[in-house]
């Protein structure tokens, strides 16, 4: 028998693993949490001769316990193939001390591909496996990242729409430009005059107006999410760790059980969150390094025990990670809270009401695995420079946040343990800050003059997915104050 997964808030709120995928949130608006992680059934020896497909069906066969093999490799074949422009689909490169996993081999050019290349099939194969009638309609919040790498995902899937939201004024040009020429029939994109926690607010508000769901259900749809709230987006971002350690246990590197440090740049949580999942099914983590810009409330509550909000919003250059509301900790919230429902509903009720909330002593004494720090901007650019002028690799701003921290961590602690680097985009997501860190004089550039200057520099081609919208027809133009979300997503659907 397969275990089931919780909500955060209501314990008596239980679904499997396919149920969940489908609902995106749970109804009290609490994530869903597995009741077991289990351990990984194949040594990493065993890992080692596996190909990143064969990784990803080992960890997440044992995650999606009511998938058949049959229907978990149907999934796995269909996402990770020559969408991804490098066969390893994670290739894992030693730079300034530290190995990399580049996670933005993917159509999109970001780390959001490697689990939403996967999401729309573990929908549609949940949709069947759960005789769900409706169309599913994709709600989806995003600072950046998410929002391209959904729609691509999503775009002219039968039986779905995808509508995305994103700050205005909050996400790079390229970014920017990705998202509001895209294609599929079946998609909506809009801005709004407000930042991602707006969006992203606005989107769990939906999320949890029953009113709205009975509408939806009338009109033959129903809500499910893209963004990490969404177990099915959360479950393959565990593959990528597992696979970048076997990848040093196979190059000899490491022997099989030796611990690494892992360090991931962080926003919603998400990333990071999906390490700690993956240690507790057996991957040997000694410390989780989160790196945060200069919004640092996870810098802040690492430090203190107190999560608080309340504080200005800053864009940055690492707009992705630009988050006051850091989703996902609720998972480890609950986690270390007992998995306490009640103590992690009280918790964020707070955090709704006032902005913050306060963790116990005792739940502070469990972080010991985790180290936060953050990197301003300043230090941003200067990394991104420190790192090509070494050796020639060229880093974006977000990656550049984690190799600034991991730094800080090893002039604190000393530590010289094997580290494994989430890099979780391409720099040419971010040319305008990756090429004006490397030499200021070309502030004055165009942004897609600096793409080709890039390529010059990193001697890496351009990727399609920038290519192909130098010159695309922007089709959704639509940008509203984030009080007209709920309104412009009816329009969209015609109700």
């Amino acid at each position: 028998m397969a275990f089931l997964y919780r909500s955060t808030r209501n314990e008596n709120e239980a679904v499997t693993a396919s149920q969940a995928i489908l609902k995106g949130l749970a109804e009290d608006g609490g994530l869903f949490v597995p009741d077991e992680i289990p351990e990984l059934d194949k040594t990493f020896a065993e890992l080692g001769t596996m190909d990143y497909r064969g990784v990803a069906f080992a960890v997440m066969r044992q995650m999606l316990g009511d998938f058949t093999d049959e229907e978990l490799w149907h999934c796995i074949s269909s996402a990770y193939d020559e969408k991804f422009d490098d066969e390893k689909i994670v290739p894992v490169k030693y730079h300034h001390g530290a190995f990399y996993m580049e996670l933005f081999h993917g159509k999109t050019i970001a780390f959001k591909d490697m689990a939403l290349s996967i999401l729309p099939y573990l929908m549609v194969t949940a949709a069947k496996k759960n005789n769900m009638e409706e169309e599913i309609v994709i709600l989806t919040a995003t600072s950046g990242d998410t929002g391209k790498a959904a729609l691509a995902g999503f775009s002219d899937v039968p039986g779905t729409r995808i509508a995305v939201f994103y700050p205005k004024d909050g996400v790079s040009p390229i970014q920017e430009k990705q998202m509001v020429t895209e294609k599929g029939k079946n998609t909506f994109v809009a801005g709004i005059h407000g930042n991602f926690d707006d969006a992203q607010t606005g989107v769990k508000k939906m999320f949890s107006d029953h009113d709205l769901k009975d509408v939806l259900a009338e009109n033959g749809f129903r809500f499910s999410s893209a963004n990490s709230i969404n177990i099915g987006r959360l479950v393959p971002q565990m593959v990528y760790y597992v696979y970048g350690y076997t990848r040093l246990v196979k190059s000899g590197t490491i022997k099989a059980g030796d611990p690494v440090n892992v360090v991931v740049p962080t926003g919603n949580f998400g990333n990071i969150l999906a390490a700690y999942y993956a240690s507790l099914m057996g991957l040997p983590v000694a410390k989780f390094i989160c790196a945060s810009n200069d919004n640092k409330v996870l810098y802040d509550f690492f430090t203190t025990g107190t999560y608080d909000r309340n504080r200005e919003f800053i864009l940055t250059t690492s707009p992705s990670m630009d988050i006051l509301i850091s989703s996902n900790l609720e998972r480890l919230i609950y986690r270390l809270s007992g998995n306490d429902a009640e103590k992690n509903r009280e918790l964020m009720q707070s955090l709704s009401e006032t902005g913050k909330y306060e963790i116990t002593e005792e739940m502070k004494s469990s972080l010991y695995s985790f180290y936060g720090n953050f990197a301003n901007m300043d230090e941003v650019a200067e990394m991104i420079r420190t790192v090509y002028n070494e050796d020639g690799y060229v880093i974006d701003p977000h990656t550049a946040v984690a190799a600034a921290v991991y730094d800080k961590y090893k002039e604190e602690t000393g530590d010289d343990t094997p580290t494994l680097i989430a890099s979780t985009a391409s720099p040419y997501k971010f040319t305008r800050s990756v090429m004006t860190a490397i030499d200021p004089e070309l502030s004055e550039e165009d942004d897609f003059k600096l793409v080709d200057r890039l390529a010059e520099l990193s001697g890496v081609p351009v990727p399609q997915a920038v290519e192909e919208i130098r010159n695309a027809e922007i089709l959704h133009k639509t940008v509203c104050e984030k009080e007209e979300m709920e309104s412009v997503v009816k329009k969209f659907l015609g109700i």
